[in-house]
């Protein structure tokens, strides 16, 4: 089975930075995409930044400019550097992956516990 761990959020100033990581692991075969969702309550989740196997990136409207997606194929790891935060970046960030593992041909989707990033103003 497959893992995926975040850390890196925090409390900031609006124009602040934090980075985010997430590692996967487990019988991990091959990750097809990694990416970073943010959750507020009573909402959606908010899809922000992808990267692909092949280092193809795709980014929200809300964050471009301002978000970078990168990864670690070595540590099957994803990170979310975040630069001129603004209060409505406030959110619950989740990791996703999608991973085919070592017991099945499967590709499934997984996902995080999350980590809380509030930007205060």
């Amino acid at each position: 089975q497959v893992q995926l761990v975040e850390s890196g959020g925090g409390t900031v100033q609006a124009g602040g930075s934090l980075r985010l990581s997430c590692v996967a692991s487990g019988r991990i075969e091959s990750v097809l995409k990694m990416g970073w969702y943010r959750q507020n309550p009573g909402n959606e989740p908010e899809p922000l930044a992808t990267v692909l196997g092949a280092g193809l990136k795709e980014y929200a409207d809300s964050v471009k400019g301002r978000f970078t997606i990168s990864r670690d194929t070595a540590k099957n790891s994803v990170y979310l550097q975040m630069d001129n935060l603004r209060p409505d970046d406030t959110g619950v960030y989740l990791c996703n992956a999608v991973i085919r593992t070592l017991d099945s041909f499967y590709q499934r989707d997984y996902w995080g516990q999350g980590t809380v990033v509030t930007v205060a103003s």
